[in-house]
C-alpha cells in the first residue's frame, strides 16, 4: 500500500474550512500567508530574511507554540497570522511590496496590514513579544 502525504498548505486549509467565527475574515488568510512564505524561501529574497522566514513556517508547524491551535482551534491562528504579517513586513521593507505580489494572488499590501491589525487588536503586548522571541526576532 503506498502511502498519501498530505500538503501542510491542505492541512491549513481543511482545519479553517468550516470556520465561521468572530476572526473569519482574516484568520482565512492563514493558509495563503503560509504559502507565500513558502514560496519566498524558493525565490531570490535577501538571504538576510530567510531565517525569519523559516522561523515565520515553522511556527505554523509547532504545536504548542504561544496560542496553539490544538487548545483554541481556529482562534490558535491568530499568532501565527500576526507573525506572518511581521514577517512579510520585514520582506516588504527590502523588497517592496511588489516583490511579494509577484507570489501572491490577491492584493498583499493590504491583506498583510489588514491582518497585523486585527491580529494586533487581538493579542496582548506579552503575547506578541513572546510571539516574536519564540522565532528569536
Amino acid at each position: 500500500m503506498e502511502a498519501t502525504f498530505k500538503d501542510f498548505y491542505d492541512t491549513l486549509i481543511e482545519n479553517l474550512e468550516t470556520y465561521t467565527g468572530e476572526y473569519e475574515s482574516f484568520i482565512d488568510y492563514g493558509p495563503n500567508l503560509f504559502k507565500l512564505l513558502c514560496d519566498l524561501l524558493n525565490s531570490d529574497v535577501d538571504r538576510s530574511l530567510k531565517l525569519p522566514i523559516c522561523g515565520a513556517i515553522a511556527y505554523y508547524v509547532t504545536p504548542d507554540d504561544i496560542i496553539s491551535e490544538q487548545v483554541y482551534g481556529p482562534y490558535g491562528y491568530i499568532d501565527d497570522i500576526y507573525l506572518s504579517s511581521h514577517v512579510l513586513k520585514m520582506v516588504a521593507s527590502h523588497h517592496g511590496y511588489e516583490f511579494l505580489q509577484q507570489y501572491f494572488d490577491d492584493e498583499i499590501e493590504s491583506i498583510i496590514k489588514e491582518c497585523e491589525k486585527k491580529s494586533l487588536e487581538i493579542l496582548s503586548e506579552d503575547e506578541i513579544r513572546s510571539i516574536v522571541e519564540y522565532i528569536g526576532l
